[in-house]
């Protein structure tokens, strides 16, 4: 679509190139071509073709900066203030097209040929702007804010315009007069944003709290909080106190930020960020929290006080070496002072033995041991990533736990020794039929594991798979919660987001992700005989876990076509009996 072209082609869905009956002249020298035929020009290049709206927009929208360059005339501005005066004729076109227009002004170069005329252009558009307010020309609010900012009409500009129309009646009062009963207009409405936009835009200042109050009633927060910014500090601290009557403390918090006003409002401040530190620390997340306030010390210190609380010594220790907390150096007796929550224990559930599993010889033993057991569990642990838009950490250790024994294999640097005998150990585990694995939302791991080695065949599908998540229908507080409900105590998840790619992993890590996979099978093993309200009173019923028993999962990333896709699902139906009875018989064979 460039001007130099002698055509001008749009491209449809089908990649082909269909020449318009456009001429090169009509295009680029716009010097004898009328609004009306240039907007006509546009809404035939914007229909024409099947590509997406938002695609031809774009590419319209550098065409018109390119018009406006070869100096239309009688000047760009004026050219631009002509066409928003018949663009109402084009009807569904309109709102679009004057968007297109106004924002290739706006990035036109003020200076040069290009901008003959741009007092002209500016009472061209005060008196497009009398046209809108008296209803003789109907353009959209958000185009009629637009149209004052890029031609940057004044109120002597409209004052001027009205003067030419007095036979219009408008001298009568000034221009200020007309704008405020305008606003006062919007304002009935509800046309907030609009009414703030005019009063910024002619730097009228009149309103009181009750206009803050009326965009409030109506929850119009960015126009309140726009219209404040323009007011100034007292109004700004009138809106903060608003939002924290009406428990909008998100809201107060970033009007303190962004305006600078934490001097005033330092108990709003730090109640605020306290709470988000507290959220934070909840999902485990204790890097992002510290991160967000290195530079506060009282922060800090509440954030060691979080870590106490949740029974995360070395995190306490980590932090007040870092930042020098002298009020926290004698850790021992804080920890006393300090109220914790009652934790499951790794020796709580007779767990004889934690293995790291890191070179050969240790994996093929832990292979031989796994292969014996009839029910296992099942969890992994990575290295959590908190930039946006990149790619996650390989997953970087797996649990693998008996009734008494839990293995720890550092897939990471198994992986690096010698793949295929990882690969050849883990597909003996995770393919066999005769080994039932328990997970919770496994499948979350089912893909971080596809992701992070691929190559290896062990990790495309599985076999005897129960997610123990899938048993409970309304599970609360994930795998913590569940074991609260089951074995009456919770699991410390504080650790969930440390760093599993440290070598060595500290204690706390190796009971953390051990616990995570213990847990499983006792869990199993109360389900087993354990009865759950049907909602009679006092009237059980055995839990059904059988039939979530996934015999066969295919975790294979290849693309299939939607014939196949159709002809597998037919497949799997006329499967499905047999399958049912398959996996019963294995269920029955392993648990017997």
């Amino acid at each position: 679509m460039g001007v130099d072209e002698n055509f001008l082609y749009l491209h449809n869905q089908d990649k082909a190139r269909h020449p318009l009956a456009v001429s090169r002249h009509a295009l680029c020298d716009l010097s004898n071509v009328s609004p009306v035929v240039f907007l006509y020009l546009l809404k035939e290049c914007y229909v024409y073709g099947t590509c997406k709206a938002t695609a031809k927009f774009r590419v319209l929208q550098q065409q018109a900066y390119g018009f406006l360059y070869n100096d239309p005339q009688p000047g760009a501005a004026i050219f631009v203030a002509q066409c928003l005066y018949v663009l109402p004729i084009f009807e569904s076109h309109c709102e679009g097209f004057s968007h297109l227009i106004i924002s290739a002004l706006r990035h036109f170069p003020k200076v040069g040929n290009g901008m003959n005329g741009i007092y002209k252009a500016k009472l061209l558009a005060a008196k497009l702007f009398l046209a809108i307010v008296d209803g003789t020309l109907h353009h959209e609010e958000r185009v009629l804010v637009k149209i004052l900012e890029v031609f940057d009409v004044s109120l002597s500009n409209i004052e001027k315009a009205m003067y030419d129309a007095d036979e219009k009646g408008h001298t009568c009062q000034t221009a200020k007069v007309l704008v405020e009963q305008y606003i006062s207009r919007l304002v009935d409405s509800q046309s907030y944003m609009t009414a703030v936009s005019l009063l910024e835009h002619f730097s009228i200042r009149e309103s009181g709290e009750s206009f803050l109050l009326k965009m409030l009633e109506s929850k119009e927060y960015r126009a309140a909080e726009k219209w404040a910014t323009f007011m100034g500090r007292p109004i700004l601290c009138t809106l903060v106190r608003e939002y924290v009557n009406r428990k909008l403390q998100k809201h107060a918090f970033d009007v303190i930020r962004q305006n600078n006003l934490r001097e005033e409002f330092p108990e709003i401040y730090r109640q605020y960020k306290e709470s988000k530190l507290k959220k934070l620390a909840e999902k485990g997340c204790w890097d992002i929290a510290e991160a967000r306030i290195y530079d506060d010390r009282q922060l800090l210190e509440y954030l060691v006080y979080l870590a106490m609380e949740a029974g995360y010594m070395e995190k306490v220790e980590e932090l007040c070496e870092r930042y020098s907390l002298e009020g926290f150096i004698n850790v021992k007796e804080l920890e006393e002072s300090i109220p914790t929550h009652r934790y499951l224990q790794l020796d709580e559930l007779s767990i004889k033995e934690v293995v790291w599993v890191d070179e050969m010889n240790s994996l093929l033993d832990a292979t031989c041991d796994i292969e014996e057991c009839k029910v296992v569990g099942v969890d992994c642990e990575w290295k959590p990533n908190y930039e946006k838009g990149s790619a996650p950490n390989k997953v970087s250790i797996m649990q693998i736990a008996s009734d008494n024994k839990v293995y720890i294999l550092d897939l990471i640097k198994l992986y690096g020794d010698s793949p295929d005998v990882l690969d050849d150990c883990l597909t003996r585990i995770l393919h066999s039929p005769r080994v039932l694995k328990l997970g919770y939302n496994f499948q979350c791991d089912v893909k971080q594991l596809a992701l992070s080695y691929g190559q290896l065949q062990c990790f495309k599908h599985y076999d005897m798979l129960l997610d123990i998540q899938n048993v409970f229908k309304e599970p609360r507080g994930g795998l913590s919660g569940l074991a609260k409900k089951i074995l009456g105590t919770g699991l410390n998840k504080t650790r969930r987001n440390s760093n599993w790619e440290q070598r060595p992993l500290t204690q706390f890590q190796l009971e953390y992700a051990a616990l995570d996979a213990a847990v499983l099978v006792h869990i199993f093993c109360h389900v087993r005989g354990y009865t759950q309200p049907t909602g009679d009173q006092d009237v059980h019923s055995k839990i059904e876990w059988k039939s979530h028993i996934a015999s066969h999962i295919d975790n294979s990333n290849s693309k299939i076509s939607k014939k196949e896709a159709k002809r597998r699902n037919a497949k799997a139906k006329t499967d499905k009996a047999p399958q049912i009875v398959e996996t019963k018989e294995l269920t029955e064979q392993t648990l017997s």
